[in-house]
C-alpha cells in the first residue's frame, strides 16, 4: 500500500473464533489441563522418564511470577515481582488411529526463551515470549502410546522489561492434527479489492503446505456466509499442486454489504474447504468483515467514509492480581467498560497480544493499533528502585533481534492480518528515545534544530547513531508489506525532533507522536503528507484539545486504558496507576472525566477533596502529577483534579471542593434537595466544573441540563455510616462448567445499603463446589500484601473475586465474610 498525499484502503480481515481460525488447518485440540510444573532449572527436565509426580499440578493459562512474593530487593520495573526458570511437562496419549497424520504443537505464548521437546528431542526455541508459533512434531510421535511434552521457560532475566511480563506459558496451547496435505499455517488471507455500499470484491488468497512428495490435484472453494448462514459468495478452484504451485486466489463479489464499524461490528463467515479426488482432506471456517478506512494528512481518519476521531487508549496485557495468564472473560469485561466511555480503539503496547484480545476488539467493534516492539538492537533503561529514579538496569530482548526480529514480526503479521478490528502495524515505541540509546548532534541545540538548549545530555558521539533507526525501520517496514499491503505501518516516536533527521518518520505510513503535543503544528507544516497522530498521550484536557481541535490529527491514544503491573514508583506500588480503569477493570474518576470529553451519551459524575491551599497534597492520583507536585516542592492546584473519589463523608463545615465531570452544558449542584452554590456552565478550559461548600452530611447530587435548563443526567452520592455488611453488586448466575469464569463484585455498605467508599475491612472468600478462587483484587496500588490466598482487604469500598469452574457438575456457593460485618453469599449455576 503506498501513502502518498491521501492513504486510502478498503480491509476486510478474519476473526479467530477457534484455533482453526488462527493457524487455518487441521484439527485443533487444547490441551491446557493437567501440566506438571516446577520453578527449578531441572537438569535433563525433557527427559520422558524423569520422575514429575512431586511437582505441581497446574492447569494453563499460568503466570508463576505473579504468585511469587512482592519485595522491595526485586526491581521496580517488573512489578517487585520475581522471575526465574520453570519447566512443564504433560503426558499426553495420541491415538493409533492418528497415525498417518501430521501432530503439531501450537504456542499462543511463553514468556521467556522458551524451548519445547517432545518424547525428549527438542523442537526448537523461542526467545520472544509474546509471538505464537508452532512446530511439527510428527517425527517423534509415538501413535498409540503415550507422548511426554516439556516446555523449559527461561526469565531468569527477571527485569528484562519496563513493565511487568509475567513468567511461564501463560497463553493456551494445542495439540493439532492434519492431513499430510493441509492448509498452510496462517495460510488463509482475505482483503478487499474494493468497497462500496452497493458492492464488496473481497480477494482470498489460500496457501498448501504439502509434506508429501507428490504432486497432488486439489480443488478449493471459499464460501463467505452472512449472520444468518446464507451464502452470499462462493468460488471453486483447481490447483495443481507441485513444489513451486501452492497458492490459489479468489475473488469474491458481495453486494449490499454489511459493513463492520464501531457501533455495528457485523461479521461474515469464511469457508475454506480443500478437496483431493472429491475429499474434504482440510477446511476452516473463520469469521470475517468488511470495512474500509482513509488516512489523509490534512483530514485525518474516516471508517467507511465517515471523519471521526480516534480516541485510544494503551494496554498492557495483564490484569492485576491474575498477572499475564487472562481469561477471556476478563478482557470482555474490561473492553466493554472502555467502551461506555467513549474508548473506541486500544493500542497493544508494546507487544502483541493473546488472540482472545484481537477476537473482542472485532465482536465488540473496536479498532486495534497492533504493536510488535519496544526496544530493537540495543536495551533501554529498566528502572529498579522506582519510575525514573535511581540506578536502571540494561538486561532485554534486544540480543535476539538481530536473529529473530524479522521472523517475529513476520509471524504477528500473518497471525493477526486477518483480524478486522487490526488498523495498523506499529514496528516500534520509543526505540527514539534520545540517548536511550541511539543519539544525534540535533540533541546539542542551536537555532536550526528547534531546541533552544541541549536536550537529554546534549549528543553523545560514543552513542549509537540514530541513522540506524531509518534503516531498520525500512527493513521493519518491509517485512510487514510482504505479507500485508492493506493496512498503514506506524511507530510511536518518542525524540521526533531527532527522528525527523532521519529516514525513521519518512519509512512508515502514518507517524505516531509520543506525548510531543507541541510539534504538531510544526510538523504539519514542515511535513505536509505526514499522517500525524498522537500515539501517547497523558490525559490532560490540553493534549485531548490538541487533537480535538486539528482536523489533520486524527487522534490519540492514551497511557494508559488500565492500571498495569510493573513500571512501579517506589516501594510500595504494585504498577503504573494513570488508567481510566484501575486494576480491577472499575471506572476511577478519571474514566468518567473522559467519559465527559468522549463519549456522546449524556453523563455527569460528582467527586470531592478538601479545598486546597497552596502547599496542600496533589489531588491528581496519576504518577507523573505526583512526581510534578514533587518537584514543585509549594505545590498548588491551578485546575481541578480529575481523580476525585465520590466520598462525602467529611467533618461538619469543613470546605469541600466538589468537582462534576459532565458531557452538559451546564450543571447545579443540591445538597439534600437543596441547591448549594450556582448553577454553571460546562468549563472547556479545565473540562471540569467544581463548587468550594461546607460539607454537611447527607445526599450530594449533580444535575446536568442542556443550554436550554432541561436536565440531561444526574448523578448522586451519599454520607454513609460505619460499616455494616457485605453485599454483591455484580455477579454471573450462570456460567460453563469447563473453566467458566463468575467475576464477583463485593461491596461494603453501612445498615441503610449505602456503599461506605472509605471502608478497608478484611474480606474472606470461601468456596463449596466444582470451582477454585483465581485471585482477589481491590484495586489498591501500595496494598503490597499477600494474593496468593482467599483474604484481602477492600479498597474505596469494594473487592473482585475471580471464581473460575473446574469441570465437575454441581452447584457453586461463594461465600464472603468479614469480622463485625453481615456476611453474604451467592449462588451459580453450571451449564
Amino acid at each position: 500500500m503506498k501513502l502518498s498525499r491521501l492513504l486510502s484502503s478498503a480491509v476486510l480481515c478474519l476473526l479467530t473464533l477457534s484455533l482453526a481460525g488462527q493457524v487455518s488447518f487441521g484439527e485443533p485440540e487444547k490441551i491446557n489441563s493437567n501440566w506438571k510444573f516446577t520453578l527449578n532449572d531441572v537438569k535433563d527436565g525433557q527427559t520422558p522418564s524423569l520422575d514429575d509426580k512431586r511437582w505441581k499440578t497446574v492447569d494453563l493459562p499460568h503466570d508463576w511470577s505473579v504468585k511469587g512474593q512482592l519485595s522491595p530487593t526485586l526491581a521496580s520495573a517488573t512489578g517487585y515481582l520475581p522471575g526465574g526458570i520453570g519447566w512443564y511437562r504433560k503426558t499426553i496419549n495420541v491415538p493409533q488411529s492418528k497415525q498417518g497424520e501430521k501432530v503439531y504443537l501450537y504456542f499462543e505464548g511463553v514468556y521467556n526463551r522458551s524451548e519445547v521437546f517432545i518424547n525428549g528431542q527438542s523442537l526448537g526455541k523461542r526467545p520472544n515470549g509474546y509471538v505464537s508459533f508452532m512446530y511439527d512434531a510428527t517425527p517423534y510421535i509415538k501413535y498409540g502410546e503415550d507422548n511426554v511434552i516439556a516446555v523449559r521457560a527461561d526469565h531468569s532475566q527477571s527485569a528484562d522489561s519496563r513493565w511487568y511480563t509475567g513468567s511461564g506459558i501463560y497463553r493456551n496451547v494445542w495439540m493439532v492434527y492434519a492431513n499430510p496435505l493441509h492448509i498452510a499455517q496462517w495460510g488463509v488471507f482475505a482483503y478487499p479489492k474494493s468497497v462500496t455500499k452497493k458492492q464488496a470484491v473481497v480477494s482470498v488468497s489460500v496457501e498448501i503446505d504439502n509434506s508429501t512428495v507428490k504432486d497432488a490435484n486439489l480443488t478449493i472453494t471459499n464460501q463467505l456466509l452472512s449472520a444468518d448462514g446464507k451464502v452470499v459468495a462462493k468460488d471453486s478452484k483447481k490447483l495443481q499442486m507441485t513444489a513451486g504451485n501452492n497458492k490459489v486466489s479468489a475473488d469474491l463479489k458481495v453486494n449490499n454489504p454489511q459493513l463492520w464499524d464501531l457501533n455495528n461490528p457485523n461479521l461474515y463467515q469464511l469457508k475454506t474447504t480443500v478437496l483431493k479426488d472429491g475429499k474434504v482432506i482440510d477446511q476452516t471456517t473463520t469469521t470475517t468483515g468488511i470495512r474500509n478506512y482513509t488516512f489523509d494528512p490534512n483530514k485525518g481518519f474516516a471508517l467507511n467514509g465517515d471523519w471521526m476521531k480516534v480516541k485510544g487508549v494503551c494496554i498492557h496485557h495483564d490484569a492485576g492480581v491474575l498477572g499475564s495468564a487472562v481469561p477471556k472473560d476478563v478482557w470482555k469485561r474490561r473492553l466493554l467498560t472502555l467502551k461506555e466511555i467513549g474508548v473506541n480503539a486500544i493500542r497493544t503496547s508494546h507487544n502483541p497480544q493473546a488472540p482472545d484480545l484481537y477476537s473482542l476488539c472485532d465482536e465488540l467493534g473496536l479498532l486495534v493499533l497492533n504493536e510488535a516492539y519496544d526496544e530493537w538492537e540495543f536495551p533501554k533503561r529498566k528502572w529498579l528502585e522506582g519510575w525514573n529514579v535511581g540506578t536502571p538496569g540494561f538486561q532485554g530482548n534486544f540480543d535476539y533481534f538481530g536473529e529473530w526480529g524479522e521472523k517475529d514480526l513476520a509471524d504477528v503479521v500473518l497471525r493477526d492480518r486477518n483480524h478486522i478490528s487490526v488498523f495498523a502495524w506499529s514496528i516500534g515505541n520509543e526505540v527514539d528515545y534520545p540517548n536511550d540509546p541511539y543519539s544525534h548532534p540535533v540533541l546539542d541545540g542551536g537555532a536550526a534544530t528547534g531546541f533552544t538548549q541541549a536536550m537529554f545530555g546534549g549528543y553523545k558521539k560514543d552513542a549509537p547513531d540514530a541513522m540506524r533507526l531509518g534503516d531498520i525501520a525500512k527493513r521493519l517496514v518491509a517485512v510487514v508489506k510482504k505479507y500485508d499491503t492493506s493496512r498503514p505501518t506506524t511507530a510511536g516516536l518518542a525524540g521526533v525532533a531527532m527522528s525527523n533527521q532521519t529516514a525513521y518518520p519518512g519509512a512508515l505510513d502514518i507517524a505516531g507522536y509520543n506525548y510531543t503535543e507541541g510539534m504538531y503544528a510544526k510538523d504539519h507544516q514542515a511535513y505536509p503528507e505526514r499522517v500525524i497522530y498522537g500515539s501517547e498521550n497523558r490525559h490532560e484536557l490540553s493534549a485531548w484539545k490538541a487533537a480535538r481541535d486539528n482536523e489533520y490529527i486524527f487522534g490519540q491514544f492514551l497511557w494508559t486504558g488500565i492500571d498495569y503491573l510493573g513500571e512501579s514508583g517506589r516501594w510500595p506500588s504494585r504498577g503504573f496507576y494513570s488508567g481510566l480503569l484501575d486494576f480491577g477493570g472499575f471506572i476511577k474518576p478519571r474514566g468518567y472525566f473522559r467519559q465527559s470529553l468522549w463519549s456522546d451519551k449524556p453523563m455527569a459524575y460528582l467527586g470531592t477533596y478538601p479545598t486546597p491551599g497552596k502547599g496542600s497534597k496533589s489531588q491528581m492520583k496519576d504518577v507523573w502529577s505526583q512526581l510534578d507536585a514533587e518537584n514543585d516542592g509549594n505545590y498548588e492546584e491551578k485546575t481541578p483534579s480529575m481523580d476525585a473519589w465520590p466520598i462525602w463523608n467529611y467533618q461538619e463545615g469543613q470546605s469541600i471542593r466538589v468537582v462534576s465531570y459532565t458531557n452538559a452544558a451546564k450543571a447545579r449542584l443540591e445538597l439534600n434537595g437543596k441547591e448549594v452554590g450556582q448553577t454553571k456552565d460546562y468549563d472547556d478550559n479545565t473540562g471540569i466544573i467544581y463548587w468550594d461548600i461546607p460539607y454537611q452530611a447527607g445526599k450530594l447530587e449533580v444535575i446536568g441540563m442542556d443550554k436550554n435548563g432541561n436536565e440531561t443526567a444526574r448523578y448522586a452520592i451519599q454520607s454513609s455510616g460505619q460499616p455494616y455488611a457485605l453485599t454483591i453488586v455484580q455477579s454471573e448466575k450462570e456460567i460453563c462448567k469447563d473453566k467458566g469464569l463468575a467475576q464477583i463484585v463485593v461491596q461494603v455498605v453501612d445498615e441503610n445499603g449505602v456503599p461506605v467508599m472509605l471502608s478497608d475491612n478484611e474480606v474472606t472468600c470461601r468456596i463449596i463446589g466444582p470451582a477454585k478462587l483465581l485471585g482477589l483484587e481491590a484495586s489498591n496500588n501500595e496494598d503490597m500484601s499477600d494474593y496468593t490466598d482467599n483474604r484481602h482487604r477492600v479498597f474505596h469500598g469494594h473487592i473482585l473475586a475471580y471464581i473460575q469452574t473446574t469441570g465437575e457438575q454441581g452447584e457453586i456457593k461463594v461465600q464472603f465474610t468479614s469480622p463485625w460485618l453481615k456476611s453474604v453469599e451467592e449462588t451459580i449455576r453450571l451449564k
